[in-house]
């Protein structure tokens, strides 16, 4: 636990500090996604007060803090396999994935995996530069390329009923489920969390909003073909699972429960 690391209040459903704790079981047993074996998906995004989704550097590094990464870190000890897209990764400079260190006793026990999803197949290159080859989901078009790069047995193909160039992102979490992989931690990016969120798949989205503004020119957390509820009435409430903020910063981390079905119908 690094020396600067903040305390944290849980404020809803109740008031209780959580100073820094080096096993972080307290902070662990809030972010409990059930029993194991059952499918889970948690999108974990940040956001500056003005509703922007990255800094001037377009990376979400430059708009977190100490309070975010104590609890993004948690978040990793916990899952399975962290999901992100393949400009997510490209941008935000993705490599092989550890688990955090002095988090293991939160882990399975099985190495923290990587999969990207891409329509085209296309990888970046910090991905593929180690033994541990990420997993890549995909669809019809994009498997050939994919296989190429990390082989054809950590290719996921799940062509959606679009077209070969789309992806059944339902079909793909059901496959890494197949292979172990159910508690599945989505790091965006936002047209990722747009198609998610469209697909019926999000159970939970937990959104750190940090005391910054940023100003015009990065996008929100969530990106698509048009704005939520254009197509289908008033938007879909999420439910507050629970809100963290950090004193003295006013860093606000919050997890909302998802109706899946209700979401699917967000996006046209």
């Amino acid at each position: 636990m690094s020396p600067d690391t903040p305390p944290l209040e849980l404020v809803a459903p109740s008031t209780e500090l959580l100073p820094p704790d080096p096993a972080e079981t307290r902070l662990a047993a809030l972010y409990d996604a059930g029993p194991p074996g059952t499918r889970h998906l948690r999108v974990n995004m940040v956001s500056a007060v003005d509703g922007a989704a990255w800094g001037p550097d377009h990376r979400s590094g430059s708009i977190n803090d100490a309070a975010d990464l104590r609890v993004f870190r948690v978040l990793r000890a916990l899952a399975d396999v962290v999901l992100v897209g393949a400009g997510t990764a490209r941008v935000e400079r993705y490599t092989t994935l550890k688990r955090p260190r002095g988090l293991e006793h939160l882990c399975s026990g099985a190495p923290l995996e990587l999969a990207v999803v891409t329509r085209h197949g296309h990888l970046p290159e910090r991905v593929l530069g180690d033994r541990h080859r990420p997993w890549v989901v995909t669809g019809r078009a994009g498997a050939p390329p994919a296989a190429a790069a990390v082989g054809a047995d950590r290719v996921i193909e799940v062509p959606g009923p679009e077209g070969d160039g789309h992806v059944d992102l339902a079909a793909a979490l059901d496959a890494l489920a197949e292979r172990g992989m159910t508690r599945v931690l989505s790091e965006g990016g936002p047209r990722l969390l747009g198609t998610m969120l469209a697909a019926g798949v999000v159970d939970e989205l937990c959104v750190t909003t940090t005391p910054e503004l940023v100003g015009p020119g990065p996008g929100r957390i969530i990106a698509g073909h048009g704005p939520l509820g254009a197509s289908s009435g008033p938007p879909v409430p999420a439910r507050l699972g629970h809100l963290l903020v950090a004193p003295g910063s006013g860093t606000l981390i919050a997890r909302w429960e998802i109706d899946r079905a209700a979401s699917a119908a967000l996006l046209p």
